[in-house]
């Protein structure tokens, strides 16, 4: 199946995957995941992201069809600090890569993951998200996750799903699990 041939996507939509519980990039992936079987290319953009995930080393076995580049350093950022300059700026750098891979017109799906999150710790601005959101291409479709979804991004996307924790066993001491959560 060439991905040429296959344009089913006459019209993309803004979506958002928010809450404060997990399965935001899950389901981006997994959204990735089924689009690939359409012969549809994803690109995701992980913001706040400098560790080795799991999901990187998959997408290796499906390139094209998934490209994952992340823009963050492995460290911890803390929101009662002021953002460090280095994290500003590879947020930015990030952005600005995202942004072409969503204009480029390689790409049928755009993930801006974590780019909620990264607003949140004053790393992106609401005006970069609102940009993303009201000037896409017509035939791409735009994920954007993470907690903290200001009401202007929700008011402005077409579908937003909210990942609400009842239980997790985070509450119980249960770290992150290669493979599961990383």
């Amino acid at each position: 199946m060439a991905h040429d041939e296959l344009r089913p996507l006459g019209k993309g939509y803004v979506q958002v995957y928010t809450g404060n519980c997990k399965g935001k990039t899950t389901a981006a992936l997994g959204l990735a995941f089924r689009a690939m079987g359409r012969g549809l290319k994803t690109y995701i953009g992980q913001f706040m992201k400098g560790q080795q995930y799991g999901e990187l080393e998959a997408a290796k076995l499906v390139k094209p069809y998934i490209t994952i580049e992340q823009y963050g350093r492995k460290d911890f950022i803390h929101v009662k600090n002021p953002p460090d300059p280095e994290d500003v700026r590879m947020a930015g750098e990030g952005l600005a890569k995202a942004w072409l891979a969503m204009k480029k017109g390689n790409y049928d799906i755009v993930v801006f993951d974590e780019i909620i999150t990264a607003h949140y710790f004053h790393l992106v601005s609401l005006d970069d998200m609102l940009n993303i959101a009201r000037n896409k291409p017509e035939n791409v479709e735009v994920v954007l996750t993470g907690r903290y979804a200001p009401k202007e991004l929700i008011d402005a996307a077409d579908l937003v799903t909210e990942m609400l924790e009842i239980k997790h066993y985070y509450q119980q001491g249960v770290g992150a699990r290669d493979g599961i959560e990383c």
